[in-house]
């Protein structure tokens, strides 16, 4: 069990924000917005929430299951219901959060960036011919690690006085930005095209791979799946959570805010007239074309640009606290290291590995696909078929602490057959794609 003077949560509310906040991150308003107008707009929230549901949450409460029980981090607390054999799974989610947060730090540095132009000289109308110099190179880099080295004192100074505190203010602060922001897009003039191009339906769309493999992916990715965040969380639980209830809440909180953030984001492009400059991807859509809609409002969008990067700011700090605490909880377990130096250590190597993302987005992207599409979901196959057919007696888990849990054996039945099986499907059309996108770096190709 858990090494004696483990650190705790304060209580319920302080677990709750600290897990929305590893959930709801750059994902919510880097990705989700521009997938659903892409493929196939409400029908695309309809396959993503259905996926939530049926994907997201089962495989949410198997990590909290595991981790609650086990009071260790990911390989100790796989090693200690699965046996030694099913360690390397944790060193699989130690080496996501390493991988993600070596990359998702480059892009909250360029959040940054772009909240400290709002603050010095405003959005230009050059800002889309700057973004390549504000992507890659020594200035990318020196944000990275300014953000990073701001992850690296949080987690440090501790779950409750560091994670926790951090948590409880800048979730609520989040919501509240993102609120405002929506309801103040929908009075602009032409915002009504926005939300048409956001929400029309397209249900064609939905039979397709790729789209079937982009919801999941933006499901696992948002909801810190198959990286062991949400496991090394609930380590520090005491045994009378609710668990089931408290998946719902941190599902429902991550989903809501990713199609607010969409209410936000293409009412204001389109009530602009910026449609035909969203691009080819969520990039372009979010730091090309939305600082040209800042930049085109003058005084009104440079506060505006501030308040929605600043959002940014905060969704990328809440997840990325999550990330490093998986590699220093891991550290301290297994090397006996001290918070301090696990923090130290962890995210200077991960620093440093984002330098090469820094200097070259291609290897951002590529990085991007290789954690998503195999790490995630590969990690996420492996979780389901460990407290389906492994873990003793799951049920009883999510039952201490929430009494009777009606649908325990769906849930046990879904990670056994379900969840498995469609990962599985998602698996097989995500890996070629990968490592052809892998490939293409290593031989040079644009």
């Amino acid at each position: 069990m858990a090494a004696p003077g483990r650190e705790r949560w304060s209580g319920q509310a302080g677990f709750v924000l600290a897990a929305v906040g590893s959930a709801v991150g750059l994902g919510n308003m880097w990705r989700f917005s521009y997938l659903a107008a892409e493929n196939g707009g409400a029908a695309f929230v309809i396959l993503y929430v259905g996926l939530t549901l049926a994907v997201g949450i089962p495989v949410l409460l198997a990590e909290l299951a595991i981790g609650r029980g086990a009071q260790q981090s990911p390989i100790r607390a796989l090693g200690h219901f699965g046996g030694p054999a099913w360690k390397p799974l944790g060193f699989v989610f130690v080496l996501a959060g390493f991988v993600i947060l070596s990359y998702y730090g480059v892009i909250a540095g360029w959040t940054l960036r772009y909240a400290w132009i709002a603050i010095t000289s405003g959005f230009g109308a050059d800002i889309a011919e700057r973004f390549g110099d504000i992507s890659e190179g020594p200035d990318a880099f020196l944000f990275h690690l300014g953000f990073m080295a701001l992850t690296i004192a949080i987690v440090g100074s501790g779950v409750k006085a560091g994670i926790e505190r951090a948590s409880v203010v800048l979730m609520p602060a989040l919501f509240a930005i993102v609120a405002g922001l929506a309801l103040w897009a929908a009075t602009l003039e032409g915002a009504g095209a926005g939300y048409t191009y956001y929400l029309s339906a397209d249900f064609s769309k939905l039979w397709h791979p790729a789209v079937i493999k982009d919801a999941a992916g933006q499901a696992f990715f948002s909801l810190s799946l198959g990286m062991g965040a949400m496991l090394t969380y609930a380590s520090y639980l005491e045994r009378n959570q609710n668990l089931p209830n408290e998946s719902v809440v941190i599902a429902g909180a991550d989903v809501a805010i990713a199609f607010v953030a969409g209410l936000v984001v293409f009412p204001l492009i389109f009530a602009l007239g910026l449609s035909d400059k969203v691009g080819a991807s969520t990039v372009g859509a979010l730091f090309i074309t939305l600082p040209q809609a800042f930049a085109e409002m003058g005084g009104v969008g440079r506060v505006v640009g501030l308040l929605f990067f600043f959002a940014l700011i905060v969704g990328a700090l809440t997840s990325a606290m999550s990330l490093l605490e998986v590699v220093v909880s891991s550290a301290m377990d297994g090397l006996g290291w001290s918070r301090a130096r696990a923090a130290l250590v962890g995210g200077g190597a991960i620093t440093a590995l984002g330098a090469f993302s820094a200097f070259d987005i291609r290897v951002l992207d590529v990085s991007d696909q290789f954690a998503n599409n195999i790490l995630l979901l590969g990690g996420g196959f492996a979780l389901c078929v460990f407290v389906g057919w492994v873990m003793p007696d799951p049920e009883s888990e999510i039952r201490a602490g929430s009494g009777e849990v009606p649908w325990a054996g769906i849930w046990r039945l879904l990670l056994r057959f379900i969840v498995p099986v469609f990962l599985g499907y998602v698996l097989y059309f995500s890996v070629p794609d990968t490592l052809r996108a892998i490939a293409g770096l290593v031989a040079g190709s644009p």
